[in-house]
């Protein structure tokens, strides 16, 4: 989870089983958008985040060809906390977070 995810997303996926580690608590939210998402690489995890220059950073990476662990981005004026949850958990239920190499979704899913 990127800092600029909700709180309540975090424990509402943990509540519900998903392994959701945030940028704080992994000492990672003062990492610039590159670094960020070579920190959930080094992970292999994909990011979650409401940020569209960490969604610039990932395009710009799907161009050049450097690898990424994935991301989804939401934009937070565009769906509900219940939706971005219900779509948080049934991606983190129904993908292999090696399914994510380089890939961007985007929530709500349709």
């Amino acid at each position: 989870m990127d800092v600029h995810v909700r709180r309540a997303i975090t424990e509402a996926l943990r509540v519900r089983g998903v392994d959701a580690l945030t940028a704080q608590a992994d000492g990672s939210a003062r990492l610039s958008d590159a670094q960020l998402l070579n920190r959930a690489r080094a992970l292999n995890r994909v990011l979650f985040t409401h940020d569209t220059d960490l969604l610039a950073e990932a395009a710009q990476r799907q161009q050049t060809g450097e690898p990424f662990a994935g991301l989804i981005y939401a934009h937070p004026l565009r769906i509900s906390l219940q939706q971005c949850i219900a779509d948080l958990v049934l991606l983190a239920q129904a993908t292999d977070p090696r399914d994510w190499c380089n890939h961007v979704e985007f929530l709500p899913l349709r």
